[in-house]
């Protein structure tokens, strides 16, 4: 078995030749308070600064008086072409300092690809940390924060966003993830027909001037969001699979039961349409209805 060691802070000779650094650099995620005094020293002495936004880092750069030595874009859509160029730059000796638009870099966005490159070349990659919008707020959030599980973003298809929701049905961590506002009340409503009415927090505007938190249950909310319609950013942080009820759950007089074998029962027992009874078994499985229905075609 190989491992390699990093020691970000003690020189190494002959490991790195004269390879230079990859930084991740975590910047505000709104309030420019939260900017740390190493994040503004690393971006001032680094040779080249990548951006997922050049237009908006470079009014992050004006506000703290940095003149970038080269500010270079690395997003998604050049991430291919520009990774190894970047690279190469790194190897030649040259510090590279990473950020995204806001928060810590290689969280749900390409610089998590440029990670990986730098590691496989045996690059040195350190963490400059900072404000980070899912953390934020899951610790006011009141929710447990024993055991946490990041998502990111949600599937845009409804099909595709209700799958990942059933995978994380039985999930007893809390879930954090994040939403535009234009797709929060269908990402609420999936939510509510997969899990169940479970306690969530909405948290939009982090660290701005219109920071908001809504708690309470997610058809609480939906009802509240028909009066204040979403706005701004969204971090989502929902509670997780209520053990007891899993344990109810997975002992239930139907476990053993195919889901045709469920959908007969209510049907005989009942005397119930098949339509009621696919919605019956749906409720008893956590699942949609559209599920019970594709496994009896």
């Amino acid at each position: 078995m190989s491992v390699k060691v990093q020691k970000s802070f003690v020189e190494q000779p002959g490991d790195q030749g004269d390879f230079g650094t990859l930084y991740l650099v975590a910047t505000p995620i709104g309030n420019l308070e939260d900017m740390t005094y190493r994040a503004v020293r690393i971006l001032r002495e680094a040779d080249i600064i990548a951006a997922e936004d050049t237009r908006q880092t470079r009014k992050l750069l004006s506000h703290f008086e940095i003149t970038p030595g080269k500010l270079v874009s690395y997003h998604d859509h050049n991430r291919q072409a520009s990774g190894p160029e970047l690279i190469r730059f790194i190897i030649e000796g040259k510090d590279l300092a990473l950020v995204s638009d806001a928060g810590l870099p290689a969280i749900s966005d390409p610089g998590s690809d440029l990670v990986k490159l730098a590691i496989e070349a045996g690059i040195s990659v350190v963490p400059v940390p900072g404000a980070n919008a899912a953390l934020s707020a899951l610790i006011v959030s009141g929710l447990s924060t024993e055991k946490f599980k990041f998502i990111g973003f949600l599937p845009r298809e409804q099909r595709e966003r209700d799958d990942l929701l059933h995978l994380q049905s039985e999930e007893e961590s809390t879930l954090l993830l994040y939403e535009s506002p234009h797709r929060l009340i269908r990402t609420l409503e999936s939510m509510l027909s997969v899990w169940g009415d479970r306690r969530v927090v909405l948290a939009r505007e982090l660290t701005k001037r219109f920071e908001e938190m809504a708690r309470g249950r997610i058809q609480d909310c939906l009802d509240w969001l028909e009066e204040h319609p979403p706005m701004g950013e969204y971090c989502v942080v929902v509670e997780g699979a209520d053990p007891e009820q899993l344990k109810e759950k997975r002992n239930a007089w139907w476990q053993s039961m195919s889901i045709l074998e469920h959908v007969t029962h209510y049907e005989e027992e009942e005397g119930i349409s098949r339509k009621e009874a696919m919605k019956k078994a749906a409720n008893d499985r956590g699942v949609s209805k559209r599920d019970i229905y594709q496994s009896l075609i």
